[in-house]
């Protein structure tokens, strides 16, 4: 595990190896375990009537876990998917996977995690009352790790889990998962929100951003399942944990819904994510490089090509204008060198992919750089990345 800090809220960047729930990254490579013989016990008609009765009896506490689960897990999907791989004589060999869910729209919309139907050739979701359906797969923004899925409801009601407000969560608001942990369906397990604003990167290219972190059992299976706070509101998508031994180790993390609900509009509205884009190709700065390009930082990104008819190179910032060898790769110098992007430090290309992240496009940003020995500030109107 590695820490960086990235920002004055002392996020926490964790090695991807160790941040692996559901299908552990890989949706559909895993089935999930199943026990060998779980019966369900039916409700009597006679134990029907004493629900009430039962309900008078619980503590305030026990009365909202009740209360959320009631509300909720008939939202809550269990979504199988089914994929082919091949061994290593070329055979095919068929992979089942699982992992959760929620539907957020009377149509039939449902959010999981991206990694859950990663490459799934089809996908069916069963949904808290048993009644199964095929499921389209309608887009995903990879980097955030969010997927949308869609059933066809022909005529039956749906409940719909209502979407509340990550950004006014606080450290100790008491929140619920609810999910499918190694193929047990509508598992629920509580704890309380354990920390906010961390950067939780999950490999080289994909991060969870302003990650919600949570000591809720969260096992494999979770993943792409609702945690939910004492209204019903789904605040957050279960979606990786901290483990030295692969189960729950009381720190999980959850995409917060704000960041799922722009995507989900995204692609219901316009079949496709709107990601912000600067337009440069970067080297990162360090001491070596620094001495050896006589630069004015050891920190920060050297620009060696601005794309052209980007916004960075539309707002003036400069590639490289000559080549040099460094080691084996040839490198293009002379460019601007990157030290800020709203007065937030930049030190490589993940700090730009994160605050990136977070704008849309169209959105203007402050880009702090020096040129030669020169520092200035340099407004760019964000473009739209368009694959």
């Amino acid at each position: 595990m590695t820490a960086v800090s990235t920002s004055n809220r002392a996020r926490i960047i964790l090695a991807a190896l160790v941040l692996i729930l559901g299908a552990f990254w890989a949706g559909a490579r895993f089935a999930p375990r199943q026990p060998t013989s779980v019966e369900a016990v039916p409700l009597g008609a006679s134990d029907a009537k004493s629900v009430e009765q039962r309900d008078r009896a619980l503590t305030d506490d026990e009365s909202i876990n009740v209360r959320i689960y009631r509300q909720a897990s008939p939202a809550v999907a269990n979504i199988l998917t089914k994929t082919t791989e091949y061994d290593f004589f070329m055979d095919p060999v068929p992979v089942e996977g699982a992992g959760s869910g929620f539907v957020i729209d009377a149509r039939g919309y449902i959010l999981t995690n991206f990694h859950v139907v990663e490459g799934a050739q089809s996908i069916e979701v069963v949904l808290g009352d048993q009644s199964r359906y095929p499921a389209k797969f309608i887009g995903a923004d990879q980097r955030n790790d969010v997927a949308l899925v869609k059933i066809e409801p022909k005529g039956n009601h749906l409940v719909v889990l209502s979407l509340g407000d990550s950004t006014s969560l606080q450290v100790g608001q008491k929140v619920l998962a609810i999910g499918n942990p190694f193929g047990f369906q509508s598992t629920l397990t509580t704890g309380v929100v354990s920390a906010l604003g961390r950067t939780v990167q999950t490999s080289q290219t994909t991060f969870i951003d302003e990650a919600i972190q949570t000591d809720a059992a969260i096992n494999r299976g979770n993943s792409g399942g609702p945690l939910i706070n004492t209204h019903g509101e789904v605040i957050g998508i279960n979606s990786a944990i901290y483990t030295p031994t692969g189960t729950t180790a009381g720190i999980g993390f959850a995409i917060p819904i704000n960041t799922a609900k722009n995507i989900a509009n995204d692609l219901i509205t316009d079949g496709r994510v709107h990601r912000a884009f600067l337009g440069v190709e970067t080297l990162p700065v360090n001491g070596w490089l620094s001495e050896a390009l006589d630069l004015p930082v050891k920190e920060g990104l050297l620009v060696e090509r601005a794309t052209k008819g980007g916004p960075a190179a539309a707002a003036g910032i400069r590639g490289g204008d000559r080549v040099a060898q460094a080691g084996m790769r040839r490198i293009y110098i002379g460019g601007d060198v990157i030290v800020a992007i709203d007065s937030q430090k930049i030190a490589g290309q993940f700090d730009v992919n994160v605050l990136l992240n977070r704008k849309r496009p169209g959105d203007t940003v402050t880009v702090t750089l020096y040129r030669g020995g020169k520092k200035m500030d340099v407004p760019v109107k964000l473009g739209e990345r368009t694959s």
